[in-house]
């Protein structure tokens, strides 16, 4: 591609996003495509000649477009919404330019530097202590994976040098959480084999949150029998709800019998960059590691997910390992290929960086404000309607809620009439939402959370939803 080439097709791509930035709406929020029609419409093989930018430019409008479901929707009200700032695109577009590997400080030291100095602004932005350091992941599966793995190694069980096969001394470990609590965190202890048998469950309120005194009992138990408590994964957010687990208890239950606490507030805990919302983090200083996922409610394309732990030098412990190649000599620097399992990884700190730059702290609380604002105002929509009934708590900007008419029975039929008035609303593309079961009902679930939604798109979705109920009957 030569250089006018690349600057006419950088300003068709331009052109393009920002359209699309401005006309979202303009589109099905739920892509309409049918399995295998993508995979029918494209060649078997790849051209054996190159191509030109208008006609792969023109296949992208043609078959990609038509197969999006449009998470940076407006009316995207379905698991968590996100959204990429129009700012945030541009540093990606940078980031993809520069295409560094910041796995040590010496092969990008911007990279790293500005990682460490973007998350001590985070860090301080969520009233965190200084005594925490943080390290950008993808995912939280990938950070709440990485905690795990450091909670095993502070068990000096000498895993890391003999494994766990075939060890006559090695008791079995185990993992504790809720029916709520992230399907990652399982994930994450079946990779590392402990395995589901030792994942245990602790009952929760009827706030969906995790009981203390059932996870005292459950450790005591464990502890009696000789099995080894490795790691208790609260939530701040949990996906179904957004409930939050009862924090400086369930620390003081964790302190008294020395495991580890780990913290995911995935999804809840950028809400703590909000003064009236510092509750749901303060209990947490003294946890030993938290995440909090700024691609899902601080404006920042996926993926990026921030990890802070308590001890760093534990999980640099936990996965350093280089071959002489990689070694470097630089002291006071932050290798970060020694703190996970990734070696590569991508200059994810410029677009939060740009992020917390171009929305400014107030900027950034006043988005979330306004989304939870939406989500207590449409909750008592729901509230005031007849037949239909919120079920469950919404501190922050999810609603879970069902239309329960006095002429459907409970049970599956009632299901049945919610998922049909799911399926309605997803179908006519103005919205997109989803549902989750709670105390074994399906209940349906709007999730707010894009800079672009306003309450007219809230308002339309409410709308669209008793629609849907009067069509169901």
């Amino acid at each position: 591609m030569s250089r006018d080439d690349f600057r006419a097709s950088f300003d068709r791509v331009a052109d393009w996003i920002d359209a699309y930035l401005r006309e979202t709406r303009r589109y099905p929020v739920l892509s309409r495509a049918q399995p295998g029609d993508l995979v029918r419409a494209l060649p078997d093989h790849a051209p054996a000649e190159g191509e030109s930018f208008e006609a792969i430019f023109a296949d992208f409008e043609r078959l990609i477009v038509p197969g999006i479901t449009h998470w940076n929707h407006p009316r995207f009200f379905a698991y968590f919404a996100i959204s990429a700032a129009p700012i945030t695109v541009l540093a990606e577009a940078l980031a993809a330019a520069l295409d560094v590997n910041a796995m040590l400080w010496r092969t990008s030291p911007a990279a790293t530097e500005l990682e460490d100095v973007t998350l001590a602004w985070l860090r301080r932005m969520l009233g965190l202590p200084d005594g925490f350091h943080g390290i950008i992941y993808d995912t939280a599966s990938i950070g709440g994976f990485t905690a795990l793995a450091a909670a095993r190694e502070s068990l000096d069980l000498d895993i890391r040098t003999r494994g766990m096969a075939g060890r006559d001394d090695l008791p079995p470990l185990r993992v504790y959480l809720t029916e709520h609590t992230h399907s990652h965190v399982e994930k994450g202890a079946i990779a590392l084999g402990v395995g589901r048998e030792n994942v245990v469950k602790i009952p929760v309120d009827e706030r969906f949150a995790m009981r203390p005194e059932s996870l005292a009992q459950a450790l005591d138990d464990d502890l009696a029998r000789g099995l080894r408590p490795m790691c208790v994964a609260a939530t701040v957010g949990t996906t179904s709800t957004t409930s939050t687990d009862p924090i400086a208890a369930i620390r003081a239950v964790t302190r008294e019998r020395g495991v580890w606490l780990h913290v995911d507030a995935a999804y809840g805990g950028p809400a703590a960059i909000l003064p009236e919302f510092r509750w749901l983090l303060d209990p947490a200083h003294e946890a030993d590691s938290i995440v909090v996922n700024p691609h899902k409610w601080l404006f920042v394309p996926v993926d990026l997910s921030v990890l802070y732990v308590r001890d760093p030098e534990l999980l640099r412990r936990t996965f350093s390992l280089a071959s002489d190649v990689l070694v470097t000599f630089e002291s006071d620097v932050h290798n970060y290929m020694d703190y996970g399992l990734q070696l590569g990884r991508r200059f994810r700190a410029l677009k939060l960086w740009f992020a917390l730059r171009g929305y400014g702290v107030h900027g950034m609380q006043a988005k979330l404000r306004g989304h939870i604002a939406l989500a207590q105002e449409l909750a008592g929509w729901v509230d005031a309607e007849p037949d239909w009934e919120v079920v469950a708590p919404h501190p922050l900007s999810v609603v879970c809620f069902r239309h329960a008419p006095a002429g459907i029975a409970d049970g599956e039929p009632l299901d049945a009439h919610n998922q049909a008035i799911l399926d309605a609303v997803n179908a006519t593309g103005e919205a997109f939402l989803s549902s989750t079961r709670l105390r074994g009902g399906l209940v349906l679930r709007v999730a707010i959370g894009n800079e672009r939604t306003t309450r007219e798109d809230v308002a339309l979705a409410w709308q669209l939803l008793r629609d849907a109920a009067a069509s169901a009957g």
